[in-house]
């Protein structure tokens, strides 16, 4: 369901058209808008889809370009879809934002319009300048934001906080492969660790800590490679004698 419905005339102001989708797009998401030549898929039937869209949007954005009222012969026409959509919008409550297009658009003038559309004039507009198109649509999106709630909560909508079994971290200045993962096991830097709960230092050698396999037995090799199984109580000190071999001394 569309928040914003823009509505435009091709030829004038669908170029503004295009800029103000793009924009709201990338602050509030891709389907938030609605813009006939992006929204409605080939082999649809148009009229259907640009009425239903106008009574389900919270907010129509009518881009009024610096020939729009050069249209008099259409603006007077009941079958002119600029003309339908802005007057289904007053017909169901859809609030409308006149948006002027250029610095030259004049502001509308009630008796230049047709009965139908006169409130146009009446109606606070904002002004869209290609030379100051950040600013302006930036300005424009608040405007939306303000004027549709839903819109603002989702923009303004905090990001949940990692919860358990979740994983975050970051890694910098790493050379070579980085590998994370809350249980990982592989050839990484020849380290395999499961379920680690506390700090974990690995050097040269393979260490596996904490597995939940219970061996009466401890190994040792040489080499700096080390292998503990079982869960540890006290403190284990290993020293090398001639042999190269680690002996226990176990309190």
């Amino acid at each position: 369901m569309p928040d914003v419905f823009i509505n435009y005339r091709t030829g004038d102001g669908n170029d503004i058209a295009a800029l103000i989708d793009n924009e709201l797009a990338n602050r509030f998401g891709k389907d938030r808008a609605f813009r006939a030549s992006r929204s409605i898929s080939p082999g649809s039937a148009y009229p259907e889809a640009l009425l239903a869209s106008v009574r389900r949007s919270a907010l129509v954005l009518a881009v009024i370009g610096a020939d729009w009222l050069n249209f008099q012969s259409r603006l007077g026409d009941p079958e002119d879809w600029v003309r339908k959509e802005i007057v289904e919008a007053f017909d169901c409550g859809v609030p409308v934002v006149p948006v002027l297009a250029g610095r030259g658009t004049e502001r509308l003038r009630k008796e230049r319009l047709p009965q139908e559309l006169a409130r146009l004039a009446e109606l606070q507009s904002v002004r869209l300048d290609t030379q100051n198109a950040e600013a302006d649509l930036k300005r424009l999106g608040d405007l939306v934001a303000e004027m549709v709630p839903e819109l603002y909560d989702l923009e303004h909508a905090e990001v949940p906080a990692a919860g358990p079994g979740s994983v975050s971290n970051s890694a910098g200045a790493v050379s070579g492969t980085a590998v994370q993962s809350r249980d990982f096991t592989g050839d990484v830097g020849n380290t395999v660790i499961k379920g680690s709960s506390g700090p974990v230092h690995s050097g040269q050698g393979n260490i596996y800590q904490n597995s939940r396999h219970i061996s009466g037995d401890r190994h040792y090799s040489g080499d700096g490679m080390t292998n503990i199984e079982g869960d540890q109580r006290g403190d284990i000190h290993h020293r090398f004698g001639d042999s190269g071999r680690p002996e226990d001394n176990e309190r």
